[in-house]
């Protein structure tokens, strides 16, 4: 007898006009290039502030590069790092580094020396490609103690005149020695063809590192079928009769970005407006300026935008789909949204081994809160997508019990790069074991309650600070929250929570305590609330808890 999520009660909650499965209609992300090119060979593919490449002007520009990859030496199944911002740089490296044959490695260029030496020494790339101040700052070291010896570097400054200076005031050109430039290459071998190359489905298109629960970096093996899946099961969503492109609010580093934004808006033929990195007031004028139709990002990027003091209605005018990926999203900001702007912001789920998109709000619905938590729904999984809630035995859970969130479908990677053991216990018979808490409602909606690892156990009661942020939320001084358990003598844990103030409001922390404690049962409130100018968070938008639980003294 099968269990209730054999029965995916979800499909219910379909829009008739979409299909329950899909089967993509390329193999490989290059098949998906050259259609587009094919059918938009003149249109925008990618608007960075004043500058503009058409998607024959990027497939030619990538060609050059690929050509220049080739003759270095770069093979197929060889690595390729990417260690660049938010820059149509980006792009044709990666484009480039799949018409030579190659894996992508992209890297958030906010890793240091540290960092990048664990994961590259773990990817073993033939080649990186990075900003010239990355180069300077970090790369060069790393890759001369690894032994990388094609280098090739670029200028956030090329492919624009504006300079805008809230960005860039610092920034200057710096060519490095015994690098290439990227722009340079590419040129120099324009018109030319790289050596053919044929990937298949089953090929890794990327390998993107995440640390998982145990914080030791995995790199996921993410196929070129994996991404043209939920690529163009992401370009079905976007409407054939409203006009405008992608706003790239997501890092392109980052699964979200390089899925939902990059590979989406190649599989759509849409335009992808680029805006270097997250800054709220340039986010606000390209918005304006390029008209976008879709955006994606961490709820903490929609509530640095909705309080910047010039933010109005207007910046969002053009934007028919809003949705929220990569951090919790809290009911109270989604209701605060669409109050102000009139957009209401879908709620989302996956990870890095799920390429990006798991779970998501279907256009003409509205996630449900659960209302004995008052957590957001994340959504009902997507196209092929079965989603389970197991116990500690792995056994299927009923609708309404909380246990591991497991997922399966064509969007799940194979495995993590050399890493047997973890592929093992992480991603058993295609089906991936995510380390969150959480449950589905008997209607298929599911609810992400929690990571495993943030749990708090305060005097044997279990404490997902998920809850106890969502009220926080619900308070009109709080921008951002975050909740962790700390040292107790006599509790084990006890509930501490740090958020930073809206624009304009004050608080106090006692307030807040008892703002909380009108909501929640006595052992779930916080003892203490620390409001601090800023939340750490990771460059994808993600609360660093972790972080300010380790600057916790025990005792407080």
């Amino acid at each position: 007898m099968g269990s209730v999520y054999d029965e995916r009660p979800w499909l219910k909650l379909y829009d008739g006009d979409l299909p329950a499965e899909i089967e993509p209609e390329h193999a490989t992300m290059l098949d998906v290039l050259a259609d587009t090119v094919r059918a938009h060979p003149d249109d925008v593919a990618l608007t960075y502030f004043d500058g503009r490449l058409t998607f024959t002007e990027l497939d030619d520009l990538s060609d050059g590069l690929a050509c220049h990859l080739a003759e270095r030496g770069v093979a197929q199944g060889d690595r390729v790092a990417v260690y660049l911002q938010n820059v149509p740089q980006f792009a044709i490296a990666v484009l480039a580094g799949w018409k030579a044959g190659a894996i992508v490695v992209p890297l958030n260029p906010m890793y240091r020396t540290h960092e990048l030496t664990r994961i590259l020494g773990d990817a073993g790339p033939t080649a990186v490609i990075s900003s010239e101040r990355g180069w300077h700052d970090v790369v060069s070291g790393v890759a001369t103690a690894l032994g990388i010896d094609i280098a090739v570097t670029t200028s956030e400054l090329d492919l624009q005149t504006r300079d805008d200076q809230r960005l860039f005031a610092r920034a200057e050109r710096r060519p490095a020695a015994g690098c290439t430039d990227l722009l340079a290459a590419a040129r120099a071998h324009a018109g030319q063809r790289p050596p053919a190359v044929s990937p298949s489905a089953s090929d890794i298109a990327l390998l993107v590192y995440t640390s998982g629960t145990s914080g030791v970096p995995k790199g996921a093996t993410n196929t070129h079928g994996n991404v043209v899946f939920n690529a163009e099961g992401t370009a079905l969503r976007l409407d054939e009769e409203t006009p405008g492109g992608i706003f790239a609010l997501a890092p392109l580093f980052h699964i979200t970005g390089l899925v939902v934004q990059f590979a989406a808006a190649l599989a759509a033929g849409r335009q992808l407006d680029l805006a270097y990195r997250f800054e709220p007031g340039v986010v606000l004028d390209a918005l304006a300026e390029h008209g976008a139709a879709f955006m994606v990002g961490p709820s903490t990027a929609y509530m640095a935008l909705m309080n910047h003091p010039e933010v109005s209605a207007e910046h969002f005018a053009s934007l028919k789909m809003v949705h929220s990926g990569g951090a919790p999203l809290p009911s109270a900001v989604v209701e605060a949204f669409r109050k102000r702007f009139g957009l209401y912001i879908r709620n989302g789920y996956g990870l890095t081994e799920t390429t990006a998109t798991a779970t998501s709000v279907p256009l003409g619905l509205e996630a449900p809160v659960d209302a004995a938590s008052g957590t957001l729904a994340v959504g009902i999984p997507t196209y092929n997508a079965v989603l389970r809630v197991i116990d500690e035995d792995g056994s299927d859970l009923p609708a309404g019990d909380v246990g591991e969130i497991v997922i399966e479908g064509p969007m799940v990677v194979p495995a993590y790069w050399n890493k047997p053991e973890e592929t093992a216990a992480g991603i058993r018979d295609g089906r991936l074991r995510t380390g969150d808490v959480g449950f589905m409602d008997e209607h298929g909606w599911f609810y992400v309650v929690d990571r495993k690892k943030d749990m708090i156990n305060a005097s044997g009661f279990k404490v997902w600070p998920r809850e106890i942020e969502d009220v926080l939320y619900g308070h009109p001084a709080v921008r951002e929250a975050a909740v962790v358990g700390v040292p107790d003598d006599y509790r084990g844990e006890t509930v501490k929570a740090f958020i930073s103030l809206a624009h304009g409001s004050t608080v106090t922390g006692e307030e807040l305590v008892e703002h909380c404690k009108r909501q929640l049962a006595a052992y779930k409130y916080p003892r203490s609330v620390e409001i601090i100018d800023e939340l750490p968070k990771t460059a994808t938008g993600k609360i660093l808890r972790r972080q300010l639980r380790d600057t916790t003294p025990a005792g407080e």
